[in-house]
């Protein structure tokens, strides 16, 4: 389906955004989870930082580790990538391409870290790498049966999107399925969810439509707890919005996008409605 987004309706969008912040609420970094889920709150931002990100980085994941960033691309120019990259610079301080599987190459997806290891999803072909956090050595594979897009993981399960409506949850050292959600708002199921980050008790993640839109989610009930609307951003469709990072340590939140020049790091800001 083609999607077609006018300068008159972007700029509609821009300047009800700017007449929101008149009244808007800064929260912090992120928001703390409410204590029950009632009105799905509608968030803005503003720029703390930017920073040099590779123009060339078809970014599928994208994760906060330690002091640095820990990127997975997609298959562009013949070769997908897992990278740990220098947040100052953008320089990539180590690559690994992965292993292919078949005549073609691996096309990856979503990231995340446990313990030693580093896990990455395959868009079609059904597997996650599995690597050496320290050397980016690959130490294995786990199998699945849907496609993958986005992973993250909540300290007792991995948290895995397949740009359907659902987050499936899986076993950290088989990665059998252990339960899954429906992602959902007051209209029903939300679609097309893309790179997942947990933080603090919500999944945090991209939708892949041609708006620069983060949802909040509850994992336990998959209701949304908020919508992030990214308007003004460093945004040319079609590459999209996809890399969220959460630095707990720092409080820092980081997004970037698919072939983005930029990286940013994030302020959530509350929308006050009339």
């Amino acid at each position: 389906m083609t999607h077609r987004i006018t300068v008159a309706s972007l700029l509609f969008g821009l300047a009800a955004i700017a007449l929101a912040c008149d009244d808007d609420e800064t929260v912090g970094p992120v928001p703390p989870p409410p204590p029950e889920d009632t009105t799905i709150v509608a968030y803005t931002y503003q720029v703390v930082n930017e920073y040099p990100h590779d123009p060339e980085a078809f970014t599928q994941g994208l994760i906060w580790d330690d002091s640095v960033l820990v990127e997975g691309t997609g298959y562009r120019n013949g070769e997908s990538s897992l990278r740990r990259v220098d947040l100052e610079t953008g320089v990539v301080l180590l690559k690994r391409i992965p292993p292919d599987k078949g005549p073609l190459p691996v096309f990856g997806e979503g990231v995340t870290r446990v313990g030693d290891r580093i896990v990455q999803l395959t868009w079609t072909e059904q597997i996650a790498w599995v690597y050496d956090a320290a050397s980016f050595d690959s130490i294995g594979m786990y199998a699945y049966s849907t496609e993958g897009w986005g992973l993250t993981h909540d300290g007792t399960r991995f948290i895995m999107s397949d740009g359907t409506s659902t987050l499936y949850f899986r076993h950290l050292q088989t990665f059998a399925e252990v339960g899954r959600v429906t992602v959902h708002d007051d209209d029903g199921p939300v679609i097309n969810l893309n790179e997942l980050e947990y933080i603090d008790g919500s999944v945090y993640a991209n939708l892949f439509e041609l708006t620069p839109r983060i949802v909040i989610i509850n994992p336990a009930t998959g209701r949304l707890r908020g919508r992030v609307d990214l308007s003004g951003i460093l945004f040319n469709p079609p590459d999209v919005l996809n890399g969220i990072a959460w630095d707990a340590a720092g409080e820092r939140l980081f997004v970037t996008g698919k072939l983005w020049p930029r990286l940013f790091e994030i302020r959530l800001v509350t929308i006050t409605l009339p």
